[in-house]
């Protein structure tokens, strides 16, 4: 048994040093579980990033108050982002989101791509000052787009899931494992990703971005 491991182990190792050999894009931890190393960000009224934002026990924490963003101080164009979230059941659930390939000055609220987190809205799109894309008319009134199913939101302080595709001219939304948004023709520009402090107590954790190498 334990040669077996060993052996299972060292492939591991082979095989990872392999894909690094071959180019192949590796994960990014965007948040380290520990500071906001890579962050900066924008909120209403001067704030600081401190004021609003800070990590306990691993986790990120939103107040929700004064309204703003916290963005990478990067910028990505093609990508899987992952990440998990919930809002704190003693304080209730609230708005939030994560804003794709932003672009142009900070303001309250950049030109983007809103992948929302508003409760029992995750899967929804907004878009933010007519950002290129092409959405399903029939879902769609005004800057919002609606997801194609029902919520598949866990109960309120349990963690969800996000995946969000980025790839090209296209951009998928998945909660929780499931496919509830699609949009095309999106302009394929390098933009940061912003989380929203938009009111209310959001918590964030293992936020890890895959870039995808396009041929």
């Amino acid at each position: 048994m334990r040669r077996t491991l060993v052996a299972t182990a060292a492939l591991a190792v082979l095989l990872a040093a392999t894909l690094v050999q071959a180019g192949e894009p590796q994960p990014i931890k965007l948040f380290n579980g520990k500071n906001l190393d890579g962050w900066t960000g924008y909120h209403r009224n001067g704030a600081k990033v401190e004021d609003v934002w800070y990590v306990k026990d691993g986790v990120l924490i939103c107040k929700g108050r004064p309204i703003g963003y916290l963005r990478t101080k990067d910028k990505f164009t093609n990508y899987i982002l992952e990440l998990e979230w919930r809002f704190n059941p003693e304080k209730g659930p609230g708005n939030s989101g994560v804003l794709l390939r932003q672009i142009g000055p900070d303001k309250i609220w950049p030109k983007s791509v809103e992948a929302q987190l508003h409760h029992r809205n995750a899967g929804d799109f907004w878009n933010i000052d007519n950002f290129q894309m092409k959405v399903d008319p029939a879902r769609t009134k005004e800057r919002r787009t609606v997801k194609m199913k029902p919520s598949n939101e866990k109960p309120l302080g349990q963690w969800n899931h996000y995946r969000i595709v980025v790839d090209g001219d296209r951009i998928e939304l998945y909660v929780n494992g499931e496919l509830q948004n699609v949009a095309t023709n999106v302009a394929e520009v390098p933009g940061h990703i912003c989380l929203q402090s938009e009111g209310a107590e959001i918590h964030f954790r293992n936020i890890v971005l895959t870039p995808i190498k396009k041929k």
